[in-house]
């Protein structure tokens, strides 16, 4: 019988966590040669003047989100404060696992559907939210619930929302640059497109049109890496995979219907498990495949 492999926890978030910054780096050398690659094109000083205005809409957009992820998020899933003698165990078991992780105790809500689906959001550990669907209340035992609690817990206390709202800033300055020059190019007369140099301008063309598609398929990368970590915490901070391994087969089962969710696609990013069916590949997944979650788990 071959002899079973365990995998340390701590290995596993060490190594996640390298994996994403490495992603986040080629991300920004992206950047760089596109802006090179443009710089080549145009007068530079044009360059500079566009990329600084993408940068500083960018940024500013990402701010405000930023600033106020929490309200924005709630709002639009409907959800409503844990408050009350109904939901004290609730307060209690994220109550603990805040005590268990060394964080503030974060703000419980209550999302009004029937999915088995959690999420955690807010900008920073002290300004953090843990929702969760009545279905995950209704349909996951106590050390299932805590499984997923503990997960959103390990996002919260990883900065994962402020991590992957910068990545996000980035991919929407590769996509603003490449909008403007790929619309430059098409308003511009003959004169203008050819001053750059034939071969120059093919090679600016090609990465402006292919830039954003991979910078999005790196973001998306980062995202499916920094849930296997917080899987990994999770671990660590109940001390019992297999609470968190049943709460994946019944999220598993419940997604495998046909299910129709109210789920806006800008915030599936953030929830446990992605609420949204319409994938091609798992390219574009946001989250890995829950066997795969499942698969690692059960080595640990």
């Amino acid at each position: 019988m071959e002899e079973r492999k365990f995998i340390s926890f701590h290995d596993q978030i060490a190594k996640n966590k390298r994996n994403s910054y490495l992603l986040f780096i080629f991300i920004f050398i992206v950047l760089l040669t596109l802006g090179w690659v443009i710089a080549q094109i145009y007068d530079p000083s044009l360059t500079f003047i566009i990329l600084i205005f993408s940068i500083i809409f960018s940024i500013a957009y990402t701010l405000y989100t930023y600033q106020n992820s929490a309200e924005i998020v709630l709002k639009s899933v409907k959800a409503y404060p844990a408050e009350g003698e109904r939901y004290k165990h609730l307060r209690n078991m994220v109550e603990g696992l805040s005590l268990a992780a060394g964080l503030p105790m974060p703000k419980v809500y209550i999302m009004p559907s029937k999915e088995i689906n959690a999420f955690a959001t807010g900008k920073d550990p002290e300004h953090a939210v843990v929702c969760v669907t009545e279905g995950a209340l209704e349909n996951l035992s106590d050390s299932e619930l805590e499984g997923v609690l503990a997960h959103e817990m390990t996002h919260i206390g990883n900065y994962d929302i402020r991590f992957v709202t910068l990545v996000a800033v980035m991919v929407g300055i590769i996509a603003i640059v490449s909008e403007i020059f790929l619309r430059s190019m098409w308003y511009s007369g003959r004169r203008d497109r050819d001053r750059g140099g034939g071969l120059i301008l093919i090679i600016g063309i090609i990465l402006a049109i292919i830039a954003p598609i991979i910078v999005r398929l790196v973001q998306l990368a980062i995202s499916r890496k920094r849930e296997f970590a917080a899987d990994a915490g999770s671990v660590q901070l109940t001390r019992n995979p297999k609470g968190l391994i049943s709460a994946l087969e019944k999220i598993k089962a419940f997604y495998s219907r046909p299910i129709k969710t109210n789920v806006n696609q800008a915030v599936a990013p953030l929830f446990f498990a992605d609420p949204i069916k319409e994938r091609i590949t798992n390219l574009f997944n946001t989250h890995p495949p829950i066997d795969e979650r499942i698969k690692i788990l059960k080595s640990m």
